[in-house]
């Protein structure tokens, strides 16, 4: 068990936490969740003992040993794979290095032999023959292969070394373990895998993600940092957003009786079950929400964008027609031959391991880029409106927020401005803030407005999740849930293209998938699974 008892952290005048109180038990998975900034990775810096905090205490059960993801990507660049993820269990490591010295030794003395055979006892007791069929199987889950095991750490790509990192930090079923971001750089497969690995792990997990799929998967709790506060709740991310809901009309509506809203909470309760009863994770958690009572759920402080598109005319019958498209970028190839109808009412992902595929594809419908092969025809009706992975020359100027977002509207009131600009949470003199100094979730929001005032009747959005806190991710993705013409769409968030599209379209190396499913059912359909598996020439598992 781990528990922090009265911390308090500030820098500067800035308080990030204060008096904070919460204790971890075994057998749970917490997600941390926060707005950008609010502290979630400084929190689990203090539970590790990374950073110190200002005053308190952290606790952790005497004899438990805690681990968790290194960020540094080149702390064991000399180290191979191996070792590193062994490394992971320290003490362990040390026995094994310390036998392996000793072992080598052309002289080997009375007092070595005494040594050895001390630590063949310890070595055994940690299951450390054990160690590198551990270690194997969970580089195998993480989609590093055999080939990779003994290379060092040096010779790797930046994302392979995230997941050795990961693996180091599961390898040796800590008591404890700390993860940060742990499904970045991580293929669906590989996802799906760590998200089975922490189900069934009977320790304490404490994750911060913005992976809203991966939380309600994995989490059993979540802990929610709010104005220096962590208040802990039951259920996952999901659960945790409808309650905070549920709790905030209730809070407005002084009339209703505390009956009937007891009412209506069992009511919640009882549906989310339900819809949640095929989850493996709900069959746990279930008696947990069912001992749930109206005190036990509170409002949250958090502030959601108000994020919601209408389109200033219905699409026609005709959207979009590519024929034979292809694009080369430095003298490759980036794709060719690409055939695509868009129809009235599709909400396209386009998904698949070549991310610049995708991006110039909607860098050459949208004119951005004018060299390529083939063509393209927008439908007379159609007017797009599009969000580029890199905005960032839309904010090379000297206008402040107001300003900047009248440029896109047709409503010439600067207080109509103001309004909207409040709506997503650029309330009050943020509305003058440069827009040259904004952070990349405030640019991204901007962004956002934008497209809002343009009406446009098809949106393109290549990455839009990117820099978003959870809550302004599950404010667009409700906004594009209920918007009723075309979308074309990528996006690393699994739930954000499961709950959006209708229509998937993978990149693959040998060639193009085309099927109207939703995403889980995409991943789940044999037919796919069998087409893939001619069209990857070499085995590269499928990423969005």
């Amino acid at each position: 068990m781990i528990s922090a008892q009265n911390i308090t952290l500030a820098f500067g005048e800035r308080v990030l936490f204060k008096d904070v109180n919460i204790k971890f038990t075994p057998g749970n998975c917490y997600g941390v969740i926060g707005a950008n900034g609010a502290g979630k990775s400084t929190f689990l810096k203090i539970l590790s003992g990374e950073l110190d905090q200002d005053s308190g205490e952290v606790f952790i059960t005497p004899g438990e040993r805690l681990a968790m993801l290194q960020q540094d990507h080149f702390a064991f660049d000399e180290y191979s794979v191996m070792h590193t993820v062994i490394m992971g269990y320290r003490k362990l490591y040390d026995i094994m290095m310390e036998r392996e010295q000793i072992y080598a030794k052309e002289d080997f003395s009375e007092e070595d032999g005494l040594r050895a055979a001390e630590l063949e006892g310890e070595f055994s007791d940690l299951n450390g023959w054990e160690a590198e069929a551990e270690a194997a199987q969970i580089l195998d889950g993480l989609g590093i292969g055999v080939d990779l095991h003994d290379k060092t750490m040096k010779e790797l790509e930046g994302g392979q070394k995230v997941r050795v990192l990961l693996a180091q930090a599961l390898f040796g079923n800590p008591d404890i373990l700390l993860l940060d971001e742990p499904t970045n750089h991580l293929d669906l497969e590989s996802i799906s895998w760590l998200e089975e690995f922490l189900y069934k792990f009977q320790n304490t997990v404490i994750v911060v993600s913005h992976d809203r799929h991966f939380l309600n998967k994995v989490c059993t709790h979540v802990a929610d940092i709010d104005f220096g506060k962590i208040q802990l709740f039951v259920g996952n991310y999901d659960f945790w957003y409808m309650t905070s809901k549920l709790a905030n009309k209730q809070r407005k509506d002084d009339k209703k009786k505390r009956e009937e809203k007891i009412a209506e909470l069992k009511s919640f309760i009882q549906r989310f079950s339900a819809n949640a009863a095929k989850s493996k994770q709900a069959t746990s958690r279930k008696k947990l929400i069912d001992k749930l009572t109206l005190d036990d759920i509170k409002p949250s402080s958090r502030r959601f964008p108000y994020i919601n598109f209408k389109a200033e005319r219905e699409c026609g019958k005709n959207i979009l027609e590519i024929k034979e498209l292809g694009c080369s970028i430095d003298g490759q190839k980036v794709f060719e031959g690409f055939n695509l109808t868009v129809n009235k009412g599709d909400k396209i992902a386009f998904v698949g391991p070549d991310h610049l595929a995708k991006t110039t594809l909607f860098q050459i419908i949208t004119g951005e880029i004018d060299t390529y092969e083939g063509s393209y025809e927008w439908g007379q009706t159609i007017s797009p409106s599009y969000y580029p992975k890199d905005n960032s020359a839309y904010f090379d100027t000297r206008y402040n927020l107001t300003e900047w977002l009248s440029q896109y509207t047709q409503v010439d009131d600067e207080s109509y401005v103001r309004g909207f600009l409040g709506r997503m949470l650029f309330s009050g003199e943020e509305g003058l803030k440069q827009a040259s100094v904004l952070s990349g979730g405030e640019k991204v929001r901007c962004m956002l407005a934008k497209m809002m005032q343009e009406g446009g009747n098809v949106l393109i959005f290549d990455e839009p999740t990117n820099h978003l806190d959870l809550e302004a991710i599950t404010s667009l993705n409700n906004g594009l849930i209920d918007f009723s013409e075309v979308i074309l769409l990528t996006s690393h968030d699994h739930q954000f293209i499961d709950s959006i599209a209708n229509r998937i379209i993978e990149f693959a190396p040998g060639g193009i998938i085309d099927r109207y499913m939703k995403f889980d059912d995409y991943l789940s359909s044999e037919e796919v699974k069998a087409l893939r598996d001619k069209l990857y020439i070499h085995h590269t598992r499928l990423t969005i």
